[in-house]
């Protein structure tokens, strides 16, 4: 089941986005963030933004939100979005689900271009986004130093 995010869900949100920022370049983020930074961040973006889980049986498998593009006024319908499946439950059709969820939420909502940051090589998010239609409008080569190694990072944008 897919549902809006609550703030007793940061602990959860953690462990999954945890992973990522111990085990790969998909964050940028090299130290694990805490249940309370977590709670902060849901409900700083929740204020303005979706953000949501998908649960099955009380266990929180994957979560997707929708932020802040950039700070000018005139970026308002523009968003940034990022989407986090726990290890063992990728390809099974999660990250499909909360997208589909995302982008409706986002369209109801009047928002206009979503942006999809991806650090490169990323197969598995690179056909998330595109099976939606995102298509690849910039690369940047050597923006981001992780693991002692340059990392390249691509966007890709979806206008609504």
């Amino acid at each position: 089941m897919i549902r809006e995010t609550r703030l007793d869900d940061a602990g959860a949100i953690c462990a999954i986005y945890n992973e990522y920022v111990k085990n790969s370049t998909a964050t940028f983020e090299e130290s694990p963030v805490t249940a309370e930074e977590m709670e902060d961040r849901i409900r700083t973006t929740t204020r303005d933004y979706p953000w949501l889980v998908y649960e099955i049986d009380g266990m929180v498998l994957g979560y997707t939100y929708a932020r802040r593009w950039r700070d000018r006024a005139s970026y308002r319908n523009t968003v940034e979005t990022g989407t986090y499946i726990d290890g063992d439950y990728i390809g099974k059709g999660i990250g499909t689900e909360l997208k589909r969820a995302l982008l409706d939420s986002l369209k109801t909502r009047g928002f206009h271009t979503v942006i999809s940051g991806i650090a490169l090589p990323n197969p598995v998010s690179i056909a998330l986004v595109e099976k939606f239609g995102f298509r690849k409008v910039a690369h940047f080569q050597e923006v981001g130093n992780k693991f002692g190694r340059w990392i390249d990072v691509g966007y890709w944008q979806l206008m609504l």
